[in-house]
């Protein structure tokens, strides 16, 4: 009777920690498609989502802060290189306050460029789902808008093109 017991207990403690496990991984891995997320485009009133994406883009989500060196600098990269883009939707998403984003869309006129849109995350979405720890952060997806890879930091603008082929 007290093997039985034991192995009863045995096997749900087993059990229990599996399931913490998976309760630790973060959610975009869980879900490894474009996250329905709502963001707030600089003209205060609309929001930008999944079903506002391109059909046959893939997609390069960028969670930044308009105070970074870091973003910044990959902006100015990004945009000097906009035409090897072609196909790609950028979507920079922030979760800083309003007009320090609208500052960032102005001094890098992103408001010229099509395939890139910015807005704020209001909801604090982005950061609890991808579990960030650093900026920029990068989720890059297929043009079926599945997951492709994510990375955190600074990126080459080669290696943002190579991630994108995958």
């Amino acid at each position: 009777m007290k093997k039985n017991i034991l192995l009863i207990c045995f096997c749900l403690s087993f059990t229990t920690g599996f399931s913490q496990s998976d309760s630790l991984r973060p959610t975009y891995l869980k879900f490894p498609v474009y996250p329905p997320v709502k963001l707030l485009m600089p003209d205060s009133s609309s929001f930008y989502t999944k079903n506002d994406l391109p059909k046959k883009s893939s997609v390069m989500l960028m969670l930044f802060n308009p105070q970074c060196i870091h973003c910044q600098h990959e902006t100015e990269q990004m945009i000097a290189n906009i035409d090897k883009f072609k196909g790609v939707q950028i979507v920079m998403a922030t979760s800083m306050p309003f007009d320090s984003m609208r500052n960032f869309i102005e001094k890098y006129k992103l408001k010229n460029f099509n395939n890139i849109v910015v807005a704020q995350d209001t909801y604090f979405f982005l950061p609890m789902f991808y579990m960030i720890r650093n900026m920029p952060f990068h989720a890059f997806y297929n043009r079926k808008k599945e997951l492709i890879s994510v990375f955190e930091g600074s990126m080459t603008i080669e290696k943002i093109l190579k991630e994108l082929d995958k």
